[in-house]
């Protein structure tokens, strides 16, 4: 019980909080912000788990654990604790068995775990040779499938204990397969063997046949050359489905055993670079078929309804992202939800027909919904994020539309500046969403845009849906085919103007940002005008001819210029043309790069080529290169330099104003960054 005097300082603490209201939010209550995914529904439908990711500066990285609550929005409970955190929950058939993967102290790679729903310590489940991955149970409880990679030889072990470890480039990997393990015994069965890899599977609702995607390798160049095959359980009688060379996801086998669903960014001939598509074949072989020919969203995700009379999938629609159901033989699909949202880690709950996903919006960054079976509206289950409208002031959010050069008609998102006064013109920041194949959805701004904090320092954000994005049809989508750079930074443009025109954008002190295909716009745009004041690529592309042969993938980017570089009659002209360094020496605007050291989607070379050239060419820039980074950074002081060098270099460049770093929570006052202009 609290004594008086404490009783006292808890009111004035929680008088002077209230009095003060809600704040300007920091780098550092963004990067704090937790994360909420994968919601899993238990079979009776009363309880659903889910991952809570929360940042731990001290072990650098954000920590998952698993979570538990009614599905009334009750009882919100954490399971586990783990220093390393766990992943994917799943429950037992009967509810009554919650089994995950996690790393802990006695084990060298990821397990499976099983913890009773009731409470009490976790007990390993496997103790496979390594880690394992994409846990399932089998309906009657019995197994649990699961995939991973194949050990090293013994030879391959000996060779990198002794430093001998020169490797084949692209040659030495361990092949991906499936595997199942008895819950009573703990004993494993091998499932899948060859000179292949099992890249995702789904097992049937009866349990006893296996839909999975086989590609030669793990490689992710070679996933175009994945095929949708099926198999009993126990790994016998597989059949190829597919036979078209090109990269599917998501097969699952109907209800009755007798058709399959998948989706592929395809058209009904095969040919790539489309809208994701529905497509339903023959569960024992024979010619697939999209079921939704003509709709224009790119579907996500899609599963068999309970019954499987009808199909319910995930479609992103540019700025938001629905759920629909279609029936089973085709025909207009019928909308379940509608919102400013963007739906993701969407699951149908087979049991019950119930649905559960996280809704993305700009106060509540992904708490976890429910859909009742014939209920009219979602309901939301979770609050974590309720704290954020309480302790910060975030910005307003729009949906917008212009015209792009050509006449077609544009969306994009527009952030305003939390003291937006109607009539008054702000600094402009343009983010441009990566993939190409993607795009910019109703939501709280990106894992590292750091949209609150930019409009806690007046600025107004544009995020513009530019020709290339998915979600507006196939037409708009594939205008990349044939030549990368033909409206889409002309899109982006006409999106700026558009607000300058609105009284909404001050044309004097504008500014250009984005990551990976973000990166590429903003390599481009700054060898194309010189109306932004500062900018900030990060993982961006230099030059396509080199970039096509240090990427880990090139499937979908051949047809953006006709073929690959090395063909006979190759169209190095397309590549070269569409290549932001051929008008580097154009660039006026003060830039600075950043890329991970490992980065293999795109390479540190393409940074350093733009960086070179700017530096040569006398324009102010840096070039910031993160230790052990992959494609997208993950530890939180690397994620905070980024944020605090971009912020600087916008402030100083762009606005003439000073800038002081923020500090990691705990970090020693010498530690502040490179103070560099």
């Amino acid at each position: 019980m609290l004594k008086s005097s404490q009783l006292v300082a808890c009111v004035f603490a929680v008088s002077v909080s209230l009095a003060q209201g809600p704040r300007p939010m920091t780098l550092v209550d963004f990067l704090n912000v937790p994360q909420v995914r994968d919601p899993q529904l238990s079979p009776d439908g009363r309880q659903i788990l889910y991952v809570l990711a929360e940042s731990n500066w001290k072990a650098n990285k954000r920590v998952s654990h698993i979570w538990k609550i009614n599905a009334d929005g009750s009882g919100a409970m954490q399971l586990t604790t783990g220093p390393d955190g766990e992943a994917d929950p799943r429950w037992s058939p009967d509810g009554k068995t919650i089994a995950f993967v996690a790393k802990r102290a006695e084990a060298e790679a990821n397990q499976i775990y099983l913890l009773s729903n009731g409470g009490g310590e976790a007990r390993a489940l496997t103790n496979h040779a390594t880690a394992v991955s994409n846990i399932t149970w089998s309906p009657d409880g019995s197994l649990i499938y699961f995939r991973a990679p194949d050990p090293k030889t013994e030879q391959q072990k000996a060779r990198e204990k002794l430093k001998d470890d020169v490797f084949l480039f692209d040659e030495e990997y361990q092949q991906q397969h499936l595997w199942s393990v008895a819950v009573s015994s703990k004993a494993e069965h091998r499932i899948t063997d060859g000179n292949y890899s099992v890249m995702s599977y789904q097992l049937s609702r009866d349990g006893r046949k296996i839909a999975f995607h086989r590609a030669p390798t793990p490689l992710l160049e070679d996933m175009e050359q994945s095929e949708v095959w099926v198999m009993d359980s126990g790994g016998g009688g597989a059949r190829q489905i597919t036979h078209n060379k090109v990269s599917e996801g998501g097969a699952e086998i109907s209800p009755d055993g007798s058709q399959l669903l998948f989706t592929a960014q395809a058209d009904q001939k095969f040919e790539i670079y489309y809208n994701s598509k529905l497509f339903i074949a023959p569960a024992g072989g024979g010619e697939a078929r999209v079921l939704m020919p003509d709709l224009p969203y790119e579907i996500e995700r899609a599963a068999w309804s309970k019954d499987g009379k009808s199909i319910i999938f995930l479609a992103n629609m540019g700025v938001h992202a629905e759920l629909f159901e279609v029936s089973a033989a085709g025909g207009k699909p019928r909308q379940l939800t509608n919102g400013k949202h963007a739906i993701s880690d969407w699951s149908l709950a087979e049991g019950t027909n119930q649905q559960v996903f996280a809704s993305h919006e700009m106060n509540s960054p992904g708490e976890v919904w429910i859909l009742d079976t014939g209920g009219s509206s979602p309901r939301k289950v979770t609050s974590v994020f309720d704290y954020l409208t309480h302790d910060f002031r975030l910005p307003r959010q729009e949906r917008v539309e212009w015209k792009g050069a050509d006449g077609t008609t544009v969306e994009g998102l527009v952030y305003y500046p939390v003291d937006y006064v109607q009539g008054q013109r702000y600094p402009l920041v343009v983010q441009t969403h990566g993939g190409p194949q993607a795009s910019d959805k109703f939501g709280f701004g990106g894992g590292q845009n750091y949209i609150p904090v930019l409009a806690a320092k007046g600025y107004v954000v544009l995020q513009p849906n530019y020709r290339g994005s998915t979600g507006y049809g196939d037409a708009f989508l594939r205008d990349m085919v044939g030549h990368y750079f033909q409206n889409a930074h002309l899109d982006v443009m006409a999106g700026v103007d558009y607000l300058i025109k609105a009284g909404i954008a001050d044309p004097d002190h504008m500014i250009k940002m984005g990551w990976s295909g973000g990166g590429h716009m903003t390599n481009k745009l700054i060898t194309f005008t010189h109306r932004f004041k500062a900018a900030s690529s990060g993982a961006g592309a230099a030059d396509w001819v080199s970039m096509y042969a240090q990427s880990d993938t090139r499937a979908f980017r051949t047809p953006w210029f006709g073929g690959t570089p090395w063909q006979k009659d190759a169209p190095i002209s397309v590549y070269w043309n569409n290549s932001p360094l051929k008008d580097v020496a154009n660039v006026t605007t003060p830039t600075i790069f950043l890329v991970g050291q490992n980065d293999q989607r795109v390479p540190e070379p393409q940074s350093i080529e733009m960086y070179r050239a700017l530096k040569s060419n006398g324009i102010p820039t840096h070039l910031y290169v993160a230790p052990r980074e992959p494609h997208v950074w993950q530890e939180l002081r690397h994620v905070l330099f980024k944020m605090n060098a971009e912020l600087e270099w916008f402030e100083t460049q762009a606005m003439k104003r000073a800038y002081t770093w923020e500090k990691a929570p705990s970090e020693p006052a010498a530690l502040t960054g490179m103070r560099v202009q």
